[in-house]
């Protein structure tokens, strides 16, 4: 599992370095990453433009106010 944390990240770069990571992974493998704020954009960012992305193993859990893990998992196509 690969985890990125993007609160520190500047918000015009988040997505770019979250694609980035997910990019990276094989098949099969998820990219989990934390964040300030409900990731449901990013969501539908993905589900529409990310082949590989397995939007039915998307899942998010919001663990505190400002603090928000979401789970991005890489499928075989």
């Amino acid at each position: 599992m690969t985890q990125l944390d993007v609160r520190d990240v500047r918000p015009m770069n988040r997505h770019p370095t979250i694609h980035d990571g997910f990019d990276d992974l094989e098949p099969g493998e998820t990219l989990t990453i934390v964040t300030d704020h409900e990731p449901k954009p990013l969501f539908y960012e993905f589900q529409a433009e990310v082949e590989r992305f397995d939007a039915d193993g998307y899942e998010v859990e919001q663990r505190a106010p400002n603090e928000f893990v979401a789970r991005f998992p890489k499928r075989d196509v």
